[in-house]
């Protein structure tokens, strides 16, 4: 090797070294809720109706949705936050969330289960997508977090707010886990935000036995929290570790607050179940049960025009609840 090939080489390793030492510099100066890193990940599901999902039929269309993984800063297996959307897709307030888990040493997990089926909205017409298919896009993405060598796989959370929050709820029964769940792994905790409970699953009292803690607002019209009460009343009963919080002057979606927003509007022509009975019924049919006919969106216990809106004082009492719910579970200092 040359003289002038070696001194190329000499600088080439000084510089590397200035290079990365301002990395180092930089990430140690970051603030908290910057993500160390960023990797997005193709999660491959199904989509299927809510029968299918109930009889365990696998014969769907397969699709491709997606998941946004930020991994906190810090060392070794660090514990994990998934959230799912509502009807609305993936919305600036999961942001407020995740930089909220992040500094706080949180990994966090996005998963957007409709723009891989050509999906943005689907609240004017819920039938577009039946609502199982989240809880499926959920244990797909435990798939992934499960073999990850920075996830501790005994600290996976999963959130989930509207819709979302209703698949974050039900995700937790025994049942769907044993049919579709093949990660080996198991949530260690769910927090459904403002669900929709107003249906009733056969063995819906059997549930993983890990924290279930629901976050509702008592004037939602659009997933009224009574189903909820009574739902947990009924998982209470069974001796399951659940619990509800329910917040004054809250309307659906009040955790819109932590951006500041305190105005509450109606979703214009979105559908809601709120007047709705609905009951697994044989073969996974689900039933009105009012009408003892198969339930659909056209059924005239569908209302429109739900409100909406953020409310930063319970907001925030709800962020606080539940960072302090993930500090005593995931054991943090």
């Amino acid at each position: 090797m040359s003289k002038g090939m070696r001194a190329v080489i000499a600088a080439w390793i000084f510089c590397t070294g200035i290079l990365w030492a301002a990395i180092e510099t930089n990430a140690q100066s970051m603030p908290k809720e910057v993500a160390a890193r960023v990797e997005i990940y193709a999660i491959p599901s199904l989509t299927i109706s809510d029968q299918q999902f109930l009889t365990g039929d696998a014969n769907g269309k397969a699709v491709t949705v997606a998941g946004e993984f930020r991994i906190a800063q810090g060392s070794g297996r660090l514990p994990v936050v998934v959230l799912m959307h509502g009807s609305s897709g993936v919305g600036a307030t999961t942001e407020a969330w995740v930089r909220k888990f992040n500094t706080m040493g949180i990994s966090t997990f996005v998963i957007d289960g409709f723009t891989g089926r050509g999906l943005t909205v689907v609240g004017p017409n819920q039938a577009l997508l039946g609502r199982l298919n989240l809880i499926l896009d959920i244990y797909r993405s435990l798939d992934i977090l499960a073999k990850h060598p920075r996830v501790d796989p005994e600290r996976i959370v999963l959130m989930g707010f509207s819709r979302g929050g209703q698949a974050a709820l039900y995700a937790s029964l025994d049942r769907f886990n044993k049919l579709w769940n093949k990660s080996g792994a198991q949530f260690a905790g769910y927090i459904p935000f403002y669900p929709d409970c107003s249906t009733s699953y056969a063995t819906d009292t059997e549930v993983a036995a890990r924290p279930i803690r629901i976050f509702h607002g008592t004037p939602d019209d659009y997933n009224p929290v009574a189903s909820c009460k009574a739902y947990v009343a009924r998982l209470q009963a069974a001796k399951r570790d659940v619990a509800l919080t329910e917040y004054p002057d809250s309307a659906h979606g009040f955790d819109a607050g932590l951006l500041g927003l305190a105005t509450v509007a109606v979703s214009a022509n979105a559908q809601t179940a709120r007047n709705c009975h609905i009951k697994e019924g044989e073969g996974g049919v689900l039933i009105n049960a009012d009408t003892q006919a198969p339930f659909g969106y056209k059924d005239a216990c569908i209302e429109l025009n739900p409100h909406v809106g953020g409310n930063p004082a319970t907001a925030e009492a709800a962020r606080k609840a539940v960072t302090d719910f993930l500090q005593v579970l995931f054991k943090l200092g």
